[in-house]
Formats: C-alpha cells, structure tokens, sequence
C-alpha cells in the first residue's frame, strides 16, 4: 500500500491506493477540522503539496480553492486521492488565545443540591446520597469534600465548571472546542453523521474524552479529588445531549423531529463513560422540542425569564439560533437553523475566536480601524469581526440592500474605497493584504442573519406582539457576548428599534447548569415552567419564505 508522510508531525501511514489524504490524516489522528466531514462544500481541510505528491495523487474537481493557492501548492484533502507514496504538509492547528465565555448572567439560588452526605460515627463510613437514595458509600468521614460539574456542551465548544456543593464556590473552570466540530460543523451535520452506528460511537466517545480531560484540567487546577466529583449537568442544545449520551440522534433529523430524550432526568456517569466519583450521575436538564434545547432551559432559569414583568425576547445567537419570547410569564420558543457562518466557517478568511483572529471592524473614521484578539498580526476574521465587517460596509455604503458589492466607481467617496477590489475574478473587500471578504461570504452573512431575524419576526407574530412592544432583548451565548448592537441593528439582524433595549447577558448555558447543580428545586420548577413553553415550528409557518426573503436586505 502507499506511504503518505507527514513531515510536520513527523508521521507515515499506509493508506490503499485511490484513497483520499483525509483518510490518511484521519488514520495518522492527526487533529483536523472537517466541517462537512468530507464532503468537499466547506473549503477547509487545506494541505500543501510538492510537485513530486502531486504528481503521486489525483485531484479532483471542486471550486474551493483559488488558482492562486493552486499554484502555490494547496489542494483539498477529502478532495485529493493517493496514487503512490507521497508527502503531504499539514499544517499544524492551534488554538492559541481562543476566547471561550465561561461568564454570564445568573441567578441567587439556596443551596439544596441532589448529593448530600450523611456520616455515621458507629460505622465510621459516609453515605453518599442522591435524591434520598444512598448509591455510594465511602470510608471516613468525607462529608467535607462533596463537588459537582456544570458543564456546557456547545456546538462549537466545551465549558466545564467545579463547583463545591457545600457553598456554591466555583473552583475551577476549563474550556476547550467541542472535538465533534472535527467532523461536522453545524447540528443538521451532527444529526446526519450521528445517525449511523459508526458515527454515533464517534461523536459520543470524542466528546466524553475531552470532557473527561476537561475535568481532569479543573480538578488539578481546584487540588480537588476527582472521585469526589459526584454530579454532572449537562446543559447544551438537544443534538448535544443526544450524542453526549449516546442515544441515536436520526428522529432529530425527520418530522416530526421527535427527540428521544427529553430531559428532566438522570443518567448514571458510568453509563455514558464521564468518569466521576462511584455511583456519580449526569443531570440532563428538560428540553423545549427537537431544536430548542437544555441549553435555553438553563438561559431561562439563570435570566428568571418567565418570572419577568413586560415583554422580554431571548435570543442565543449561534449555529442553531434559539430563542424564547416572554410576555409576562407567557412563554413561546423557536429555532432557525443559521448555519456555520457566524463561526467564521465556510467563509473565505473564516477562523475561530483565536489569536490573530479579527474581531472588531470599523469604517467610520479616517482609516480601516482592526483589532484583533491577541493584539498581533490578522490571520483571519473570526465570527464578531466577520459581522462587524459586513455590518459596517452595510452602514456606509459599501454594499447595497441587496448584498452586492458597490463597485470602485460607485461606492462612497471614502478612506477605504481602494479596499474594493476583484480577487480570483470576483468582487471583494481587502481588510489587510492577506484577509478579505469575498461576495460569498457577504451572502453567507445574510443567510444566516436572514434566519435570525425570521426568527424573530415569526415568534412575535406568533406572540400577537410588535417590535415596538419589546422592552428588553436579552442576547446569549459565547458568540454572542462579543457581538456589538451597532452591528446587529446594522446588518438588520435586530430591528432599528431595538437600539438601547439590547444587554448581552453571556454564557447562561453553563451559569443555569451552576443553579440546577446547587438547588434540587429549580429541576422541578423549570420542568413545569418548560411544560407551558409554546414551540413554533417555522416550517409550518406560511409566512416563513416571505419574511426570510425580506430579512435578506441590509
């Protein structure tokens, strides 16, 4: 069989001849993104070769790489296929100063978690309880030492938190992206992947080793012993809480989208391989439908939204936009699916939140102003920089309502009208000399942001309320806590009339997790408050095409 080396990793594998180099790399487990886990639409698994690998492979056909970047030796790896030995570069991933929100809104709860223990001085052992069933018992007295986890499960990244069940402290927290983004980027993809035997053991067996990894960091970091970690809640979107356990996700992706969990239970840690204390379980909060997920449930215990006075609207702004509209207690929910976009995937320049990446734009004054994260050189526009771009170009001028790129001769007599320019023979927008946006990306922008705002529009309408009638707008998420309003109201994400209604409330997917953890009570109060969420399913609403149609403008 050929030998497919990888000099960067000092790696050589054999793959059978006419196989692709993503098998070779998947083989070597060399850690790759592939958000369309193959299938040659995403542009993202990029590797470089020499004249001599070339001429040992056979590319084939696909628009995802420029002429330019042909010349200079890259190919596609799921797109090019072994003919003979053969060195391929790979470059290395980093996910140096990736910003991940671990912080966000919460709520004051009494601490009455699920654990307890009880001591008893005859036998000189302690109980372990849960919910008034003993499921451990240790040597000693060990009640000074009783941790839980509060862990969000993000399409695109992790959060785990240690928390100490006596008094509420967080100890210790670790982050990381979520390994399943690797093969799939968005929940339909996951769905779709996880829908097979073989990609169900995937997606759940990578996702608890880093999430078993994830502990371990946050344990060393708090000197705590793991085994005395006894429960975990997992608040994420219901893909996650069904690849995270294990449970076939295919009804997701079929009407009438039935989920097979629906949460407001238990699942044993050893069950789904989390590697907690003996006897330790996993807390798996209720979810409203197929896509308005545990992750919600716990915005709306850390926001007290239904306990909220007025007309308040929710809105978790990612791959899978999720949001609920609260009118004095009366609750109605629904999901857009955005896609990738806002992640900074499937775009030209597109990279994760991490050092190099451009998260702030602007075009109002005298010059281009950038920022990145890190301070350093722009590699890359990551999903905030990515909205402030094309939000800015929106708001001055260099793009028209419909999306299209003003030309040089009719774009705003402006500092940044020579940024204008026509790459691989297509319209496009410098922000340095090696980072632009392309027409593509401005119409994945709007996409996407298309699917928000129909969103939006549909739950009020479904709510018999107007835009005007929103008192306050409550954004979420890690994403989202690094948006600007300007931006959103810009792109026409959000409705002018939202300016000074909006507040960013963080990541209250892991702070919610954090209350269901310390206070058994809220378990019972959210199942209720969830069992009177009304779920609108937009693709029963006739009005949907029009309004996503109508979003489309800037």
């Amino acid at each position: 069989m050929p030998k497919v080396h990888f000099p960067l990793q000092n790696l050589t594998v054999e793959v059978p001849e006419r196989r692709s180099l993503l098998t070779a790399i998947k083989r070597a487990g060399i850690k790759f993104d592939l958000p369309c886990n193959g299938a040659g639409t995403c542009g993202k698994c990029r590797v470089r070769l020499d004249a001599d690998a070339r001429a040992h492979s056979t590319e084939h056909d696909h628009a995802k790489i420029s002429q330019a970047d042909r010349d200079a030796g890259w190919a596609l790896a799921c797109q090019t296929f072994v003919d003979g030995n053969l060195s391929v570069e790979v470059p290395l991933k980093k996910d140096e100063g990736l910003k991940i929100l671990s912080d966000g809104q919460t709520v004051a709860v009494d601490i009455e978690p699920w654990f307890e223990k009880s001591f008893d001085p005859v036998s000189r052992r302690t109980a372990v309880i849960a919910g008034g069933t003993i499921v451990a018992s240790e040597s000693g007295d060990t009640t000074a030492t009783a941790y839980g986890a509060a862990i969000d499960i993000g399409t695109t990244t992790l959060v785990v938190a240690l928390v100490d069940l006596r008094d509420g402290r967080e100890l210790a927290s670790a982050s990381a992206l979520n390994p399943q983004a690797r093969h799939a980027q968005d929940v339909l993809s996951r769905i779709k992947l996880g829908s097979t035997p073989e990609g169900l053991r995937t997606l759940h067996s990578e996702l608890i080793a880093e999430l078993n990894r994830l502990l371990a960091e946050a344990a060393t970091e708090a000197q705590i012993d793991r085994t005395r970690i006894y429960e975990a809640v997992f608040s994420g979107n219901t893909t996650m809480l069904h690849l995270a356990t294990a449970t076939d996700p295919t009804s997701l992706g079929k009407y009438p989208y039935t989920p097979q969990l629906l949460g407001g239970d238990h699942v044993t840690a050893a069950s789904i391989g989390l590697e907690l204390a003996p006897g330790g379980q996993v807390y798996l909060p209720p979810v409203m439908s197929a896509y308005v997920g545990a992750d919600i449930t716990s915005g709306l215990l850390s926001t007290d939204l239904a306990a909220r006075s007025g007309v308040t609207l929710f809105v978790d702004i990612g791959t899978n936009g999720e949001m609920v509209l609260a009118a004095n207690g009366k609750l109605v929910a629904t999901s857009t699916a955005a896609g990738p976009a806002f992640e900074g995937m499937n775009i030209a320049c597109g990279m994760r939140a991490g050092r190099g990446a451009i998260e702030f734009v602007s075009l109002a004054g005298d010059a281009v102003e950038l920022r990145t994260i890190g301070d350093t050189t722009p590699t890359g526009l990551c999903g905030s920089g990515l909205l402030d771009a094309v939000g800015e170009l929106a708001a001055h001028g260099g793009v028209d309502k419909n999306g299209r790129f003003r030309t040089n001769g009719s774009a705003p007599d402006r500092p940044w009208k020579d940024r204008l320019a026509t790459i691989d023979g297509k319209p496009a927008f410098r922000l340095t000399d090696s980072v632009y946006l392309s027409q593509k990306d401005i119409r994945q922008v709007q996409l996407a942001k298309a699917a928000v705002r129909t969103g939006i529009e549909s739950l009020l309408a479904a709510a018999g309320h107007t835009v005007a009638q929103v008192d306050r707008v409550l954004i979420a998420g890690s994403f989202g806590f690094h948006l600007r309003t300007a931006s959103l109201i810009n792109l026409g994400l959000l409705p002018r009339e939202f300016a000074g209604r909006v507040e960013f409330v963080g990541n209250t997917s892991k702070t919610g997790a954090r209350a269901f953890l310390l206070n058994r009570h809220t378990r019972v109060k959210l199942q209720h408050t969830v069992a009177r969420v009304r779920v609108i399913e937009l693709a029963n609403d006739a009005s949907f095409q029009r309004t996503f149609v109508e979003a489309l403008s800037f």
